[in-house]
C-alpha cells in the first residue's frame, strides 16, 4: 500500500468536495445520472487525480455518466482552479467506484448464511 501524503490527502478532499458541488450545479447534462464522488485520489506530484463516483441506476446510465464526466474533464478542471488555490489542478481521470455494490453483495451474503443457520438450528 502506498504510504499517505498529507497534502495530497488534504487536497484530495477539497476537490471531492468541490467536484461535488460543481458535478451538482455546473453540468446541464440531461442523460447524467445521480452521481456521487465518493474518492478523490491524487497522485504525489499533484499532476493526476482519480475521481472515484457511483451512479445511481443500471450499467448502461454508469457508462453514460463516466463518458460524459471524462468529457468534461477539462471543464471541470478549470473550474477547480478558479475555486482552489493550488499552483496546479491535477487532471482528472473518472473512474465508477465498485465498493459500493461490492459491499451490498457480502451483505446479502452474510444475512442469507445467517439466515441459513438459523433455519439450520431449529
Amino acid at each position: 500500500m502506498p504510504r499517505d501524503f498529507p497534502r495530497t490527502r488534504r487536497v484530495g478532499e477539497q476537490m471531492q468536495r468541490e467536484l461535488a458541488a460543481l458535478i451538482r450545479t455546473d453540468i446541464k447534462d440531461p442523460r447524467l445520472g445521480m452521481v456521487t464522488v465518493s474518492a478523490v485520489q491524487v497522485s504525489r506530484d499533484l499532476g493526476h487525480a482519480k475521481v472515484y463516483i457511483s451512479v445511481l441506476g443500471d450499467t448502461e446510465a454508469q457508462q453514460i455518466s463516466l463518458q460524459i464526466l471524462n468529457k468534461a474533464a477539462g471543464f471541470l478542471r478549470h473550474a477547480l482552479g478558479q475555486q482552489m488555490i493550488v499552483r496546479s489542478v491535477p487532471q482528472l481521470h473518472f473512474v465508477y467506484d465498485e465498493s459500493i455494490e461490492r459491499g451490498s453483495r457480502l451483505s446479502a451474503l452474510i444475512d442469507a448464511a445467517v439466515k441459513s443457520d438459523r433455519h439450520d438450528e431449529d
